[in-house]
Order: C-alpha cells, then structure tokens, then sequence
C-alpha cells in the first residue's frame, strides 16, 4: 500500500484519468472528491464487498439449479 500525505485542497492522478481530492477535513473525518470516466465505476468499499458476496451467492451451483427449475 501506499500511504501519502495531503492537505485541504490537494490531489493525486490514477491512472491518468482519475482524480482525487481533499475537500475537506473535520476531527476524524476527510471528504473527497473523485473525478472519473463515466465508464469507471466507483464504490464505497463497504457497498463493493457485499456486490462481490451477492455476485458469488447469484452464481453458486444452488442458485443455478433454481433458476433452471423456473424454466
């Protein structure tokens, strides 16, 4: 991982097309500000690992089965 330091207003590149910005910074909480591709999605990480768990129990072999059975 890397660990950089910045301050209000301040910015790092990704990839050369996606920006992200201090907004704002109160007590323990930074705001940021992503600018990205329409095309790059973009998620909380807590909202991408219960995505990715979905995706894994909507293909297990158990759903398949009862998807077939609906046919």
């Amino acid at each position: 991982m890397l660990a950089l330091t910045r301050k209000k207003g301040e910015a790092l590149v990704l990839n050369n097309n996606i920006e992200v910005t201090i907004l704002e910074i109160r007590g323990d909480q930074v705001k940021i500000g992503v600018s990205a591709p329409k095309e790059v999605p973009i998620y909380r990480k807590e909202v991408y690992l219960q995505i990715q768990k979905e995706n894994e129990e909507s293909s297990s072999a158990d759903s398949m089965e009862r998807l077939k059975n609906l046919f």
